[in-house]
């Protein structure tokens, strides 16, 4: 009996020195695997932060242009549309330039001889006190060369002061008269197209110093070469002063 337990214990005892040593030889079997287990889960652990870390830093950097964009964008807008302007102003001021126009005051002094009241005198203009440009002067004319519709106008003042005239003229009954005439460059310069005329017969009684303007202007379609000009009756008096008595012209349209 004795025996029989001695047996029995002996082989428990080696049947667990047996499993013991199969449980260390399987952990010896299993640990490169649970390292190489917990190296690649570190792995993808760094990554996945890195992965993370990447997209902030993109997300943010895409945060930062998208706000700034406006911004440029923005600014960029004002920078063209102040560019815009300044070219449309500068246009606008060679344009302006560009305008054929003319406007000459009297020439003075004024040597009209004549008192005749039925004799009607080409006024002449002072080139070197007025402004043309693209519109040239001569004998009393400004001489278109461009053609389009231009706007014509002129003034003529007349003025008698009693203490100081040299002629004593009667001018109770005095008629004034002015005429803008269109000289067609394809036709007799003897005969002028008469644009208009405007004026009236002045009762001027015995006051010191009278004064009288006729102020005119209209449209007219005017041809490369031709001339426009001013007469006047009673042209000796005519006032001197270039604010006062003066002719012009200038393009409106083709």
């Amino acid at each position: 009996m004795a025996a029989n337990d001695y047996r029995g214990y002996l082989r428990n005892h080696t049947a667990m020195e047996n499993g013991e040593a199969r449980l260390h030889s399987a952990h010896g079997t299993h640990r490169p695997l649970i390292f190489g287990t917990l190296a690649v889960m570190g792995l993808l652990q760094l990554a996945s932060s890195v992965t993370v870390l990447l997209h902030l830093t993109g997300y943010l950097h895409e945060v930062n242009l998208s706000s700034a964009e406006p911004v440029k964008e923005t600014h960029s807008e004002h920078m063209m549309a102040d560019a815009l302007r300044d070219e449309k102003k500068r246009d606008k001021h060679r344009k302006k330039d560009q305008i054929p126009k003319a406007h000459l005051p009297v020439k003075a002094p004024i040597d009209f001889s004549s008192t005749d009241p039925n004799i009607i005198t080409t006024v002449y203009w002072d080139e070197t006190r007025g402004t043309r440009n693209k519109v040239q002067y001569r004998d009393g004319r400004l001489l278109i060369q461009e053609q389009g519709w231009y706007y014509v106008y002129a003034k003529t003042c007349f003025r008698y002061a009693r203490d100081h005239a040299t002629k004593k003229q009667d001018v109770s009954n005095v008629q004034l008269i002015q005429y803008i005439y269109h000289e067609i460059h394809t036709q007799p310069k003897f005969k002028p197209a008469l644009l208009s005329k405007s004026g009236g017969t002045l009762q001027w009684g015995n006051q010191s110093y009278n004064m009288y303007c006729a102020q005119q202007g209209r449209s007219a379609f005017l041809n490369k070469h031709d001339g426009i000009f001013v007469n006047v009756s009673n042209s000796w008096l005519l006032d001197p002063e270039p604010e006062g008595t003066y002719f012009g012209a200038f393009k409106m349209s083709n």
